[in-house]
């Protein structure tokens, strides 16, 4: 275990905050949260299997340091992102106490980061929040950035608000107890980065795959690092997307339908939709004649070899016909007027915002893509 991080700063004026990265940052928890503290008390947001690991550890480091903690202990899974288990986590974190001043710690995955930090911007008007990731995804992006939302039965994150936190922790030795289907959901959000603006770190990525899955940490802090870097610089410079910030999104118009027609649930993990996503979006550029084909094979021979679905025929189950899928995609936050915007891709890492995309293009494409093999 090394006693050294790195810090990648997020720019944002009086709101900036650092995220650190590297092995054992959760034994340091408590000296590394408590100067952001107002007093010594913090209440922590957690899911049950980040409890039965972690949770022991977090609480005497926070204690070691001279805090005291709650803990609030929710259901794992995507199906906390609701309106139900937000208003239990409300109510549980006023009756713990809480105060304006306060700073609650959201301590999991995507899930328990976005459902957290988005009780924390609503709770008395906005208290804040630290981050502790742990796992690959949220490392890499759902804790960085202040996203903060639930589900909807019409869609993904379309209830939420932008909340930054104080400070990340990205404790690299948590990602030790992923299953080996978490970690490769995350890792499609790592070669999301490469994807849209970084070809030379795709292709590093494209070499070095096998070393991150097998554990070496070397490998892993410099993909979590380049992908924070290039995460904190495109939200330093959009914070609230109105611009170049939506590039984040590449393979989520297609993926966010794909998570809604799953139900959210367990069939199709969210870094999962994003690989078929990606896929899909390199596939439709090239039917749009924007980049050389072949592309989108090297993105799916390079996504399969990670462990992730790239074509919806690897999702379990039935999925709704093709109008149905762009019925859902019809709710993703980027509309416009009710016309779908998409992040398609003229090459490797030349990622661009399309805006007015005919919806007669997208229907023929999944229906075309719906019969490929």
């Amino acid at each position: 275990m090394s006693t050294t991080h790195q810090t990648v700063p997020v720019a944002l004026g009086d709101r900036s905050y650092d995220i650190l990265i590297g092995d054992g940052l959760l034994a340091r928890a408590g000296d590394l949260v408590k100067p952001h503290l107002k007093r010594p008390h913090t209440v922590i947001v957690t899911d049950e299997n980040v409890a039965r690991h972690h949770l022991d550890s977090l609480q005497g480091s926070l204690s070691k340091a001279g805090v005291s903690s709650d803990a609030v202990v929710l259901p794992a899974g995507e199906k906390s992102k609701s309106y139900a288990t937000l208003a239990e986590l409300c109510d549980r974190l006023l009756a713990a106490g809480v105060e304006r001043r306060d700073t609650i710690i959201a301590f999991g995955g995507g899930v328990i980061g976005d459902l957290a930090g988005f009780a924390a911007a609503i709770l008395r008007r906005g208290v804040n929040f630290i981050q502790i990731p742990t796992t690959l995804l949220a490392q890499v992006d759902s804790s960085v950035g202040g996203k903060t939302g639930i589900n909807s039965p019409y869609g993904k994150n379309l209830i939420g608000a932008f909340h930054q936190p104080q400070l990340v922790l990205a404790d690299l030795g948590l990602l030790k107890t992923l299953p080996r289907r978490e970690l490769a959901a995350g890792y499609a959000e790592v070669a999301k980065y490469g994807l849209l603006g970084d070809r030379a770190f795709f292709d590093w990525l494209d070499k070095n795959v096998g070393k991150l899955f097998d554990g070496d940490l070397a490998t892993i802090a410099e993909a979590v690092a380049v992908s924070c870097r290039m995460k904190a610089r495109i939200v330093a410079e959009d914070e609230t997307e109105t611009g170049v910030r939506a590039l984040l999104n590449l393979g989520h118009t297609f993926g966010h339908a794909l998570e809604a027609a799953t139900g959210y649930s367990q069939r199709l993990l969210h870094g999962e939709s994003v690989a078929v996503g990606m896929v899909q979006a390199f596939r439709f550029s090239e039917k749009q004649g924007l980049c050389a084909p072949q592309l989108a094979s090297r993105v799916a021979a390079h996504l399969k070899a990670a462990g992730l679905p790239t074509h919806t025929s690897d999702i379990p189950g039935e999925l709704p016909p093709p109008a149905g899928l762009l019925e859902l995609m019809r709710q993703d936050k980027k509309a416009v007027a009710g016309r779908l915007t998409f992040i398609l891709v003229r090459g490797i890492g030349e990622a661009f915002i399309a805006k007015d995309v005919p919806d007669a293009d997208v229907l023929a494409f999944l229906e075309e893509d719906r019969n490929r093999t």
